[in-house]
């Protein structure tokens, strides 16, 4: 492989921020794009620097020699089929949340993936937010001293995507689409421990009805009538060793819009926003305020982590495997929605 990565991204709906953050990293170059849509394809290859080739079709692109790894931003129930054929074709991938639409096509991607030798790669714009990664060097030199417990949660007033069905269809849903990104933030604040169980509660209180949509807007009865997903959801996941993590998620509410989490640790606790350290000195409580700068957009710095994985050897920090454990937890949550009991998980292979 030469000293640059040529990617092609298949789905230009979050497809469009992955590619403008592998085109801002110096050794990272997209050359190939694909959407049914050509429209799509037009607009997003404009903004990028040199030539790139259009396909209709994914198998196409994944084909193409002068493609060393692929991005998979299409709706959940393609990310397998598109991210296989990339294997297949020796490709390296990375895909965007949920790993997948259910844990047994999660688990074959997944096998196939290190089976294949391939760098493989989660895109979590969340876990690579310059906050959460401060949360989470933090707790690992130990600043918090053992984290036993957090809540995590992400809320919308209105904002049922209205864009494209498949979000509100079966695969889809707030907890897929949001939650998994508050999840998985936790989780990996908290050291990744291994999952026992999970509870929780789901429904569809606003889309059905055609309320709750993107910035209050109206939707036809053809759109919100196939509405079979949950538009929130709220559970409690057990973890080995006693640790703890209340997990929300609501696309549409009558609460204030927020994307919020809380640690408890023995020797410090710390809330995500605003960034606030809590601790106890002398006798006395002490609230520290954090301010970072800016940094480096969490796309541009997800584009150049995958990058230095294939071309360094760099250990990849957010294999799909990740993805298979998140997906794992908010399977089991939807699954003790739906049938009133706790559900136990098992440890993932």
């Amino acid at each position: 492989m030469g000293k640059e990565l040529r990617v092609g991204i298949v789905g230009l709906g979050i497809g469009r921020l992955n590619a403008k953050g592998f085109a801002a990293v110096r050794r990272g170059r997209v050359v190939a794009l694909c959407d049914l849509v050509p429209d799509k394809m037009d607009r997003v290859a404009g903004d990028l620097p040199g030539p790139v080739k259009t396909y209709t079709d994914y198998r196409r692109l994944c084909r193409d020699p002068e493609v060393d790894a692929v991005f998979v931003g299409t709706p959940n129930h393609l990310h397998v089929p598109v991210a296989l054929e990339a294997v297949r074709r020796d490709k390296h991938v990375m895909l965007t949340k949920p790993l997948s639409d259910s844990v047994r096509a999660a688990k074959r991607l997944v096998q196939a993936a290190e089976a294949a030798g391939v760098v493989n790669m989660m895109s979590l714009s969340i876990r690579f937010g310059v906050e959460v990664q401060y949360l989470g060097k933090e707790a690992r030199r130990g600043r918090f001293g053992e984290l036993y417990y957090a809540r995590s949660r992400s809320i919308r007033r209105s904002g049922i995507p209205d864009w494209d069905v498949n979000f509100v269809r079966k695969g889809g849903g707030a907890f897929r689409d949001m939650g998994v990104h508050m999840l998985d933030a936790a989780w990996w604040i908290l050291g990744m421990p291994q999952p026992m169980t999970a509870t929780g509660v789901a429904g569809a209180r606003f889309g059905p009805r055609g309320a709750g949509y993107w910035q209050y807007h109206s939707v036809p009865r053809a759109f919100s009538g196939q509405f079979a997903s949950d538009d929130y959801s709220g559970g409690f996941i057990r973890f080995e060793g006693g640790i703890g993590l209340q997990i929300e998620s609501f696309w549409a509410s009558h609460q204030a819009d927020e994307c919020q989490m809380e640690l408890f640790g023995t020797r410090a606790g710390a809330r995500l926003d605003p960034l606030t350290v809590y601790s106890t000195k002398k006798g006395k409580p002490v609230d520290k305020s954090v301010r970072l700068p800016k940094g480096i957009d969490p796309f541009e710095r997800m584009a150049d982590h995958f990058v230095a994985c294939v071309l360094d050897g760099v250990e990849c920090e957010a294999p799909l495997r990740h993805g298979l454990v998140a997906q794992q937890m908010l399977e089991a949550v939807l699954k003790s929605a739906r049938t009133g009991r706790e559900v136990r998980l098992d440890r993932a292979k």
